[in-house]
């Protein structure tokens, strides 16, 4: 019998942490509690969690600080917590190395949700292929089919939406995409992505996996069902 996966929540909130817990239990998550960073950094060292849920507003420190200093030594995913909607908030939490960012209040289906992108993601790190939907990826041939045909991308075109594909479900910023496409020295060139995230959008046409815009901060592959298809 596999064990469950382990979640950590990090929040002040006595009422939060209950909630969560009840929502964790539900979706089958073994689940540990600190109501502070310092706490936190502790429990994520001992327990070793599959996931931790952190919440910005600490009384002992800024949430962004526990999600540096974990950084310095764990890759566990980290999904923020927070009832800060700020842009330059949520973009300063991506590029410190949070794999997604939920703000309060959220629902418990909108939270599974997050999770369960996150253990795929988890699940199939290296494989050969990625299939998406109508969408398939080769990474050995470095080719792309959408429904069965063969894609024609430019090798710009294929890295940007191969990033994407791999952190599918998964929001990546501007400042990222910029700079794992196209080196440091462009990440105050958004219209490059901009131009080649609507060509990309071109080709893959009316499909069930789209490129989502989030407003100000970056972009997220989405698996939608049919009659749900619209551009976020």
């Amino acid at each position: 019998m596999n064990a469950k996966p382990r979640a950590l929540v990090i929040d002040d909130e006595i009422q939060l942490r209950r909630l969560l817990r009840l929502a964790l239990v539900s979706i089958g998550y073994e689940v540990f509690e600190a109501e502070s960073g310092s706490l936190g950094l502790s429990e994520a060292a001992f327990r070793h969690p599959d996931v931790i849920l952190l919440d910005l507003g600490l009384p002992d420190m800024d949430g962004l600080e526990v999600l540096k200093r974990l950084r310095e030594w764990s890759s566990t995913p980290v999904i923020i917590l927070s009832v800060r909607d700020q842009e330059a908030v949520k973009v300063a939490a991506l590029d410190s190395g949070a794999d997604d960012y939920v703000t309060k209040p959220f629902s418990t289906a909108e939270l599974a949700s997050r999770l369960n992108a996150i253990q795929r993601r988890c699940k199939t790190p290296e494989a050969p292929t990625l299939a998406l939907g109508e969408l398939m990826l080769d990474f050995a041939k470095r080719e792309v089919s959408l429904g069965g045909q063969l894609l024609k991308l430019t090798p710009i075109e294929y890295s940007l939406l191969r990033l994407l594909a791999q952190n599918s479900d998964r929001v990546i910023t501007q400042k990222k995409i910029l700079t794992d496409i196209w080196g440091p020295n462009a990440v105050e060139e958004a219209q490059y992505l901009r131009v080649y995230v609507s060509h990309l959008r071109k080709k893959l046409g009316e499909c069930s996996v789209q490129i989502r815009n989030e407003p100000g901060i970056g972009y997220r592959l989405v698996t939608v069902s049919a009659g749900n298809g619209t551009h976020g």
